[in-house]
């Protein structure tokens, strides 16, 4: 999952990201309105967590702009204002959910999981796979049965691949959806982490490689698997 923070704080908006990294949820953050609506330009995120009083263009001018884009992503509003009209005219604005300051990072991440779910209701909470078996919320993997410890980064990678059902999925956007915008495009780190993957899951491998296309779950482990590279 990779997330937008909109938080003007930047010791908060500190925090929450690395809280955040370390359920495997990668988040960017920006600090006003106009990095916002920028950021919302470029990248693909799964749900938006908005301030609503930060400088330029304020949350609520954020959200009616994700609302009017159709872009369909969740918003979750932060804010210190916790009187309930405050709340019904976030709600009226867009927002999905609503959080007051101060909030501990766990209800945090268990709302934004709640969201994620909700966005994605049409596909199982549990997923599973050519034998694979994949618990979001729990964060745990299992292969026929057999549990497998993962990274946090190598749980948000197989995540993705897993969700995408068999279908392929680019390098490029691996590198999107579970890493942040720090990441550098031109690293090797969905490489490496795919090859460390694959080791994890074991044989027969369960992750092709798409040569010049990018990675996917075989349905049917160890079949077109030619390629025999670690990326």
């Amino acid at each position: 999952m990779r997330v937008l923070v909109v938080e003007d704080e930047p010791y908060m908006a500190e925090a929450i990201r690395d809280g955040l990294r370390l359920e495997a949820i990668a988040a960017d953050i920006a600090g006003d309105g106009d990095t916002a609506l920028e950021l919302l330009s470029i990248n693909a995120y799964d749900i938006a967590v908005l301030d609503r009083d930060i400088p330029g263009p304020s949350g609520d001018e954020i959200a009616e702009s994700i609302v009017a884009s159709g872009s369909g992503i969740p918003i979750l509003m932060l804010t210190a204002a916790d009187r309930i009209d405050d709340k019904a005219s976030g709600f009226e604005l867009g927002a999905d959910d609503y959080l007051t300051k101060p909030f501990e990072l766990r209800e945090l991440v268990l709302r934004l999981r709640a969201l994620d779910r909700r966005r994605a209701h049409s596909r199982p909470p549990v997923r599973e796979i050519a034998g694979l078996r994949l618990d979001p919320f729990r964060r745990e993997v299992y292969r026929d049965g057999r549990y497998i410890a993962l990274t946090r980064k190598q749980f948000a990678v197989l995540e993705v691949l897993v969700a995408a059902e068999g279908g392929v999925i680019s390098a490029e956007e691996l590198l999107e959806r579970a890493w942040d915008e720090n990441a550098d495009p031109f690293t090797n780190a969905v490489r490496i982490t795919v090859s460390a993957l694959r080791k994890r899951l074991g044989e027969p491998s369960i992750i092709a490689t798409v040569p010049g296309v990018g990675y996917r779950i075989e349905a049917a482990p160890g079949a077109g698997q030619g390629e025999g590279d670690d990326g």
